[in-house]
C-alpha cells in the first residue's frame, strides 16, 4: 500500500459510514433544511475530535481559515452528507502550515539571541506555556507515574526523600513524554513522510513506540555502544535500525544529515522544544502530587529531561533548587556549562550509559542549564552500582545506571539536605543482563 492509499484509509477509518436519519425524508422533522445540515456538521466534527489525536493541531492550523469562513467565505472548507472534509486549495494551506512554523521557530530563536543568559529567558521561549499545551496534548498516551516515599532514605538522610519513577513510564523511561508531544505536534504534511531519529535506546524505544501507535513511519540511527537490551527493545516495533558512529553527538550529526539529503524528517532527541515541553510535564505531576518541593535532583545527558522540569518548576516556585546529576565518565553538560561554551571531550565507559556522551552544537538545553541549574554532582562508577543495588535490595526495582544517578548523587550529598524534602528522578529501567550481573555481584 502507497502512503496516498495509507493516509487515505486512515481518514476513512476516522470519519465511518455514518446512517442516515429517517426522519429526514418522512417529514416528522419540523427542523428547517439549515438547521439538519448545521446539526449534521456539528455531529462529523465531533466525530472526528474523538477519534483523531491530531485533530486538535490540525484545529489550530486551520484557525485562520475557520475565521474566514465565519465572514461567508464556504469555499475554503465544506463537510458532505457522509461528513468526508474536502480539501479545497491544498497547496495554500500547507504553505501557510510551512509559514506558520518558520515564524515560531524565528521567534524563539529570536528570543534567544537577545535574551540568553537573561532572567526572562524562559519565559521569553514561552517554556512553561509550552509544557501546558503538552499536558493536554499527550495525557491520555502517557501514565502518571509514581511519587513514591522512601522511608529508607529519608531516616538515612534526615531528609523527606521522594521517588519519581519514570522507570515506569510505558516504554521504560521518561522519554515516551517528549517523543509524544513532538510527533503529535506534526503537521499533515509532515506525517506523511518519513521520520528520522538518533537515540542511545530510551528515545529510540520512545519514537519507535509513537511511530507505531500512530501508523507512522521511522528510521532511527544507534550509537556502537548501545546496550543489547535497548537494541532488543527496538527490535519489536517495525522501524528501520542504523548503526553509526561510537558518540551520541556523531550519531544526531549523520541521522540528521541523512534525513536532510533524502527529504525526511528528523526528530530530535532532546535539543527542540516541543521535546523539552514534554518532558515538563513530569513539573506539572509533581506539583499534582505533593504540595512542598526543596529541591530536585535531576539525571543529565543531553539536557533534556532537566530543561523540561525546570521550564516548569522554576516559573511555578522560583526557591525549588534543581540539581544536575552526571557519571564522572562522561560530565559533559557540568564541563560546558563551566566554561561557557558547548565542548567536545570524549567519554569514558560509564553505567549511565543512557547519559553518556557530548551534546549537540546549538543545543537549546545548554542555554537552560547553564542559566537554571543550581549545582551539579558528578559520581563514580562505583557510587552509580551502589545506588542501582539499593534500588533493587530497599525498593524492589530495576533501574538502569543513569536512572541511578539521582539516588547516588543524593546519597553524596546527603548531609546538606537535612530537614528538606527531597525528590529524585529516576529516569529509566533498561538494563542489559550482563551488567545487571555485574551491579549484584
Amino acid at each position: 500500500m502507497n502512503e496516498k492509499d495509507f493516509f487515505e484509509d486512515q481518514d476513512k477509518c476516522l470519519l465511518g459510514d455514518r446512517e442516515e436519519d429517517p426522519s429526514a425524508h418522512n417529514g416528522s422533522d419540523s427542523s428547517t433544511d439549515e438547521e439538519k445540515i448545521s446539526r449534521e456538521k456539528e455531529e462529523d466534527v465531533f466525530e472526528i475530535r474523538a477519534n483523531d489525536p491530531f485533530q486538535e493541531e490540525d484545529d489550530e492550523e486551520g484557525d485562520d481559515d475557520d475565521d474566514e469562513k465565519e465572514e461567508g467565505d464556504v469555499n475554503k472548507e465544506d463537510y458532505s452528507d457522509v461528513g468526508l472534509k474536502k480539501e479545497v486549495n491544498k497547496e495554500e494551506e500547507e504553505k501557510e502550515e510551512e509559514e506558520k512554523e518558520e515564524e515560531e521557530e524565528k521567534g524563539y530563536y529570536g528570543a534567544r539571541r537577545e535574551n540568553g543568559g537573561e532572567e526572562d529567558f524562559l519565559e521569553s521561549i514561552g517554556l512553561k506555556r509550552e509544557i501546558e499545551k503538552a499536558e493536554k496534548r499527550i495525557r491520555k498516551y502517557i501514565r502518571e507515574t509514581p511519587l513514591v516515599y522512601s522511608l529508607y532514605l529519608s531516616q538515612l538522610s534526615g531528609c523527606e526523600v521522594y521517588l519519581k519513577f519514570e522507570s515506569a513510564q510505558i516504554t521504560g523511561s521518561f522519554k515516551l513524554r517528549g517523543a509524544l508531544n513532538k510527533i503529535l505536534s506534526l503537521s499533515k504534511k509532515e506525517r506523511k513522510t518519513i521520520l528520522v531519529t538518533a537515540s542511545s535506546g530510551n528515545h529510540g524505544a520512545a519514537f519507535a513506540y509513537a511511530v507505531k501507535k500512530f501508523g507512522l513511519k521511522g528510521m532511527i540511527y544507534l550509537p556502537g555502544y548501545t546496550t543489547k537490551a535497548k537494541i532488543d527493545a527496538l527490535k519489536d516495533y517495525d522501524v528501520v535500525l542504523k548503526f553509526f558512529g561510537t558518540d551520541c553527538v556523531k550519531t544526531e550529526e549523520h541521522a540528521r544529515g541523512e534525513a536532510e539529503k533524502n527529504n525526511l524528517l528528523y526528530i530530535p532527541p532532546y535539543n527542540d522544544l516541543k521535546i523539552i515541553a514534554g518532558h515538563g510535564t513530569i513539573g506539572i505531576e509533581l506539583r499534582r502530587q505533593i504540595d512542598k518541593i526543596d529541591i530536585v535532583f535531576v539525571p543529565v545527558g543531553g539536557g533534556g529531561l532537566i530543561s523540561g522540569i525546570i521550564g516548569y518548576l522554576k516559573p511555578v516556585d522560583k526557591n525549588i533548587k534543581i540539581i544536575g546529576c552526571q557519571p564522572l565518565n562522561s560530565p559533559v553538560m557540568y564541563k560546558s556549562v563551566r566554561v561557557g561554551k558547548i565542548i567536545e571531550m570524549e567519554s569514558k565507559p560509564t553505567l549511565s550509559d543512557g547519559s553518556a556522551g557530548g551534546i549537540e552544537k546549538g543545543s537549546i538545553t545548554f542555554d537552560i542549564c547553564k542559566k537554571y541549574v543550581d549545582d551539579f554532582v558528578l559520581v563514580s562508577e562505583q557510587e552509580i552500582k551502589e545506588a542501582m543495588r539499593l534500588m533493587i535490595e530497599k525498593h524492589f526495582s530495576l533501574v538502569e545506571g543513569a536512572g541511578a544517578l539521582s539516588v547516588a548523587s543524593f546519597l553524596q550529598q546527603k548531609e546538606i539536605y537535612k530537614r528538606k524534602t527531597v525528590v529524585l528522578v529516576l529516569s529509566g529501567s533498561k538494563i542489559a543482563l550482563a551488567q545487571l550481573k555485574e551491579v549484584i555481584s
